[in-house]
């Protein structure tokens, strides 16, 4: 039996010794042009960050239009890290006003770029915190519905805006309610639910 099944193999690789053959090459192939690949992402990462880096640093002695366009590009880029960082950069330091210009790329990096579910919902919330003092009700909640409507770490902070935004336009009721869901939320984060029970005691105790 041994012997048979020892021929049984060396049978079934003489028949398909070249299948074989190419298809190890072709594995081999797939392999090496993955490391590639890899090896190209990362010296493309060093370079990015190098770029970002300078681009910061030289802010204050640039022209801030030119640094405008750099950053700008580096958002264009889509990279997970980089494209965040500039936005928040240009946001941070008042490089870009224009409301319509950076809702545009808060869109590009919230749609196109491939984010962690958590990093991406954070942009969710800081597009809504950006556009909270200007934006309408609806179009708000419509901003924040993904978080709203999920078991993210930043559901308390979108409640918490809510009823902040509420508060501010005097409706008393509405921002209570809010308050009140922070408090009901299983997850929320302990500063946020710490602050919501100190705005119910101080601005809606009877």
């Amino acid at each position: 039996n041994a012997n048979t099944r020892q021929e049984k193999i060396k049978n079934f690789f003489i028949k398909n010794k070249k299948k074989l053959i190419i298809s190890i090459s072709f594995l081999s192939v797939l392999i090496f042009i993955f490391f590639i690949y890899q090896d190209f992402k990362n010296k493309n990462k060093v370079k990015l960050a190098e770029e970002y880096n300078l681009i910061t640093i030289n802010f204050f002695s640039s022209d801030k239009k030119n640094v405008e366009n750099q950053l700008v590009n580096i958002i264009m880029k889509k990279d997970q890290t980089y494209s965040p960082l500039a936005l928040y950069f240009l946001i941070d330091n008042n490089i870009i006003t224009e409301k319509d210009k950076l809702n545009k790329l808060f869109d590009i990096i919230i749609n196109e770029v491939k984010l962690e579910k958590e990093i991406k919902n954070l942009l969710i919330y800081k597009k809504a915190l950006y556009n909270s003092e200007f934006q309408s009700e609806n179009d708000l909640i419509k901003t924040l519905n993904p978080i709203l409507n999920s078991k993210s770490r930043w559901r308390s902070h979108a409640l918490y805006l809510l009823a902040e935004y509420f508060y501010n336009k005097n409706e008393k009721q509405k921002s209570k309610e809010f308050f009140n869901k922070i408090i009901a939320l299983e997850n929320s984060n302990n500063k946020i639910k710490l602050e919501a029970q100190k705005r119910l005691n101080r601005d809606f105790s009877e």
